[in-house]
């Protein structure tokens, strides 16, 4: 009987030692990252204009994502979007364009996609009566990763950065000089 439990017990940790390795090497492909965000540095803005905004991504090495505009339907475009406070604007969201390459799954078919660096361009707008401050933007640059053999599933990356909102300095007119640059005698 003894030998009967021992033997029950064995299994029983065995099958829980499995299935925690199992939860544990799962976990950590749902947690894997393929591509990372370069931090951006506040952004300074006077009321009621616009700023230039880029955003740096590194897709790691051995891995591409698709480009924002992907050549069939089926796949998963690369987009980066953003829900900023009430007295921003993000507008004018540009993408690069993709390299078109092709891979050993399917050598007749060229695919978008991008590698290495990717810069994403947008604008940062405020109203001219904005309030002043430092408002934090956040948003997601949403992507699907592959390598050569396969793609994973979808990811969503955080992105997160400030905007200072200063007050416009206005610009003093010129008085212009009653007398003539010309001489009179």
């Amino acid at each position: 009987m003894n030998r009967r439990i021992i033997a029950v017990a064995g299994i029983l940790i065995g099958l829980l030692s499995g299935a925690l390795f199992a939860q544990q090497g799962s976990s950590s492909s749902q947690g894997r990252s393929y591509v990372e965000f370069d931090p951006v540095d506040t952004v300074a803005i006077q009321q009621g204009k616009n700023t230039p905004l880029q955003f740096t991504f590194h897709i790691k090495s051995g891995y591409h994502i698709n480009s924002s505009q992907p050549t069939t339907p089926e796949l998963i475009p690369t987009s980066l979007g953003f829900t900023p406070p009430p007295d921003l604007v993000i507008a004018k969201v540009q993408y690069p364009a993709g390299q078109l390459i092709s891979f050993p799954f399917d050598p007749t078919q060229k695919l978008s996609v991008y590698s290495g660096d990717v810069v994403v361009k947008a604008v940062v707008i405020t109203p001219a009566r904005a309030s002043l401050g430092t408002y934090t933007v956040h948003g997601e640059f949403k992507y699907q990763a592959c390598d050569n053999n396969a793609c994973y599933p979808p990811k969503k990356l955080p992105v997160q950065f400030d905007v200072k909102v200063n007050k416009t300095v206005s610009k003093k007119r010129s008085k212009r000089n009653p007398q003539s640059p010309h001489i009179h005698n």
